[in-house]
């Protein structure tokens, strides 16, 4: 699978490069973050949230509304699910790492199913602070050359246990958390989670 970069205009579709905002603080409290060998995601994470980008985040990007700030770090090299929120998604690279994305609009809706075949592959380089568009499918990140680290910024309460019961009929079937939607890949064994990705479990 080729791998651009997140210049490349390809990612224009998904995404963009965000600039003008200062990372240094948030890259160095990033480096006390664990770094297991599988993958671990925190949504809210206080010590993150006490640095002044948190304001920026909450103001600049989301326009005022109330965000949270947390990591995805670790060590993975397959697919696995794409998810989608219904909102952008900030992540801040304080590693190398790749994203394998692809479009909502691409899922079958007959079934809730994507072709794997679709997903476009886009390195990050270490200090690159992006938006995810609301309507890129999207995971957890890759390696590119060893474990990373990746801070995550959304919402408040996008992640959260859910607070009722979906109804499983249509989309409401692919509904996990509070504001994720997740099409898993059958090997990759999410428990509970809609079987929709089909083809290759793309490895990097």
């Amino acid at each position: 699978m080729q791998v651009r970069p997140v210049t490349d205009a390809a990612f224009n579709r998904y995404g963009k490069i965000v600039e003008g905002i200062c990372v240094k603080e948030l890259m160095q409290a990033m480096e006390n973050t664990p770094l297991p060998e599988d993958v671990v995601y925190v949504a809210s994470v206080p010590e993150l949230e006490a640095l002044p980008i948190f304001q920026t985040f909450s103001q600049v990007c989301y326009g005022g509304m109330p965000v949270q700030i947390g990591y995805c770090n670790g060590d993975n090299h397959r697919l696995n699910a794409l998810e989608y929120h219904r909102d952008s998604e900030f992540n801040l690279a304080c590693t190398d790492l790749i994203l394998l994305i692809g479009h909502q609009q691409d899922i079958d809706l007959k079934d809730y199913t994507y072709d794997t075949a679709k997903v476009e592959a886009f390195l990050v380089p270490k200090g690159t602070l992006i938006e995810v568009y609301a309507t890129t499918l999207h995971y957890a990140p890759v390696s590119a050359g060893g474990r990373f680290r990746c801070v995550v910024a959304l919402p408040r309460g996008t992640n959260e246990a859910l607070p009722f019961a979906p109804t499983g009929k249509g989309e409401d079937g692919l509904l996990t958390h509070v504001n994720k939607w997740l099409l898993a890949h059958p090997q990759a064994g999410i428990p509970g989670a809609h079987q929709g990705l089909v083809g290759e479990n793309i490895q990097l």
